[in-house]
């Protein structure tokens, strides 16, 4: 189904009982996040604040559970979008043998058709009211972390456009606001808008770019799909609502909006002017992404619906609302990659604590020697999973969301020698382990069943797992702090280690010394953790651990004699520092929230109608969070 508009969707939630309206006044600035937080790692519903010290509601938490990002997207479940585009996809790709065969096609192209994005020669509901000033502080525009550089737009959808083909782009980047006609433009080197502004700037012109907020929620989604270069998001937008969207001209430039959204912010960036400091953001890996030079947005027009919504959300240490969005892009693009990437892979997951891009674990029909590498390769290859960071293959037979059952099966079938595969390539820029700004490393561990071909013959057989004397250990080394061994008893070869780092090249050292000492048994990977990590909190760990390694210079085996490694893989995912790794960028600190605000909201709980007191989740990170600021 479609939306007539953001009200009619707040709507819908409110029938289904997702939906809480808030009348209290909380604040912008730091509050509202700090209640969205609260709600989304505690399954809370979407919030409606009313009274935000603007005109204008603000609309939170959306899409943050399985059954509400199925209602922005018109579904019961995210299957049946998976399903309807297989068949799709099928329908036109399949061979066409007859005539007939190719006159079948007919009722598909039309319903094709129906989806195609149409400009009308009319205001758009968007366009109902103009301000006489375009003003954005009239916005609730929320200030998120106490770290960050100022308020942000956090749900915008980006219009820009190709200069030579007019070909249409839609993004989502994060914009602070400067003033009230002014905010950044935070698009990353490798999107599509920045494409764009690389051209305008070539050809010496100013670059027009509009913002819209609101509408059919779907829009937001689009602007989110990793969608090839040139693929119109409005298509995708009106496949997924079943319906054209409708675009009208904007005022004050010459590109087109969704005529049922209800912000819409225009203006132009000139790439011949000085870029601004934008930042720091407390951003959606947990750790905040630090200040750094991005164009300038200058506003020329502000419209707006009557009875306007403004959407917006957070992010930070996961699970965030953007979890669920990242949950539906793992569905719908599913069939996509199995038809033009990878016909083997049988289903593909991304979990929470892998903030999108840090972990994908994906499963195959395995048929010959090297299947898995191979998969590695192609989906390194296919758009954005160009940022993945660790990837795992299993075997089809696998449950990639029961995690116990895929850690046996790493822990059955991976040589940590032979098995693990690295590569150096593009990263997110978001990405603080890598040494190098937007270029690091990949580990590709191949946990399918191996074939007579995989195995090397010279090499000595696998060793049955032994205890671990973690007490023994601890006293033989002070500088471990902790010892998480029950994963051994579990059948599953990994053996976490935390320790107090004081000297440089620590971990190494450690390692070699472990071997020597011959305390670890025959465990195929241990992983090394700071001091302050709370090693019961798996999820913790896992988060922690993606974020904080660039593999190929993290991940290393120690030889026992010259030429032959250690069947053990050792992973260093402490936080680095110049110190003691001679690492010279600077490390973000994760995002926690202030006292003053946790200890605000905890006074407005009781007003706000949301039940019982929930305690703010920054108790449970803080420890994480040296010296309060954005850098660590």
């Amino acid at each position: 189904m479609s939306y007539r508009s953001l009200n009619h969707f707040v709507s819908a939630l409110e029938s289904a009982g997702e939906l809480v309206r808030i009348r209290e006044f909380v604040s912008p600035n730091l509050e509202i996040a700090e209640v969205a937080d609260r709600m989304v790692k505690n399954g809370g519903k979407a919030l409606l604040f009313e009274n935000t010290g603007t005109q204008f509601p603000l609309l939170i938490n959306a899409f943050a559970s399985d059954r509400r990002i199925c209602m922005a997207l018109g579904v019961n479940s995210l299957e049946e979008i998976e399903a309807n585009l297989a068949r799709l996809m099928k329908e036109f790709l399949g061979p066409k043998a007859s005539l007939m065969d190719k006159l079948k096609l007919l009722p598909t192209l039309k319903e094709v058709a129906s989806w195609m994005p149409k400009s009308v020669n009319r205001r758009g509901e968007c366009q109902e009211v103009v301000m006489k000033n375009p003003d954005l502080s009239q916005i609730p525009v929320l200030t998120c972390w106490p770290a960050d550089g100022g308020p942000f737009i956090t749900l915008p959808g980006v219009h820009t456009v190709d200069p030579v083909t007019g070909i249409r782009n839609l993004g989502m980047y994060r914009m602070q606001v400067f003033s009230p006609d002014m905010t950044g433009m935070h698009w990353h080197l490798h999107k599509g808008s920045a494409r764009h502004y690389h051209q305008w700037k070539e050809m010496g012109r100013k670059m027009p770019v509009t913002v819209t907020l609101g509408g059919d929620p779907v829009y937001t989604y689009a602007a989110t799909a990793p969608l090839p270069e040139n693929l119109d998001e409005y298509l995708l937008a009106g496949f997924l609502r079943r319906k054209k969207v409708e675009l009208v001209k904007c005022l004050t430039n010459s590109l087109e909006v969704p005529a049922d959204v209800d912000f819409v912010i225009e203006g132009y960036v000139d790439p011949a002017e000085e870029l601004i400091l934008e930042g720091p953001f407390g951003d959606h890996t947990g750790y905040y992404s630090l200040a750094d030079y991005f164009p300038r947005f200058h506003v020329t027009c502000i419209t707006h619906r009557k009875n306007a919504i403004y959407p917006t959300t957070i992010v930070g240490i996961p699970p965030q609302e953007d979890g669920w969005i990242g949950k539906a892009t793992e569905r719908i693009f599913l069939m996509p990659i199995r038809m033009t990437v990878a016909p083997e892979v049988t289903d593909m997951h991304m979990p929470v604590e892998g903030v999108f891009h840090n972990i994908t674990l994906v499963s195959i029909n395995k048929h010959y020697p090297g299947q898995a590498p191979k998969i590695m390769s192609a989906l390194w290859g296919a758009g954005q999973m160009m940022f993945n960071k660790i990837m795992v293959v299993a075997d089809s037979a696998v449950s990639l969301t029961d995690y116990d059952a895929l850690a046996r099966k790493i822990s059955e079938y991976v040589d940590p020698v032979e098995d693990i595969h690295f590569l150096r390539g593009p990263v997110d820029i978001l990405d603080h382990a890598s040494s190098r700004y937007a270029y690091g490393s990949k580990m590709g561990i191949d946990a399918t069943k191996k074939l007579s071909q995989e195995f090397d013959s010279t090499a000595p057989p696998s060793l049955s797992m032994e205890a671990v004397p973690a007490e023994e250990i601890q006293s033989s080394f002070p500088e471990i702090a902790a010892i998480r061994q029950d994963f051994v008893s579990e059948g599953i070869s990994l053996l976490i280690i935390s320790v107090k780092k004081s000297r440089k090249h620590q971990i190494r050292l450690l390692a070699t010394d472990l071997l020597k000492n011959r305390q670890i048994g025959n465990v195929k990977f241990v992983l090394f953790v700071d001091s302050l990590l709370d090693l019961n909190s798996l999820s913790q760990i896992v988060w922690i651990s993606a974020n904080n390694i660039d593999p190929i210079r993290d991940c290393f085996h120690i030889e026992s004699e010259p030429g032959i490694k250690v069947k053990t893989l050792f992973i260093d995912a402490t936080r680095k520092s110049r110190e003691f790794d001679d690492f010279q960028r600077d490390w973000p600190n994760v995002t926690v929230m202030d006292e003053k605000t946790i200890h605000s909201v905890d006074e407005k709980w009781p007003r706000l109608e949301l039940g019982p007191l929930i305690p703010s989740p920054s108790h449970s990170y803080k420890v994480l969070n040296i010296n309060f600021g954005a850098i660590s």
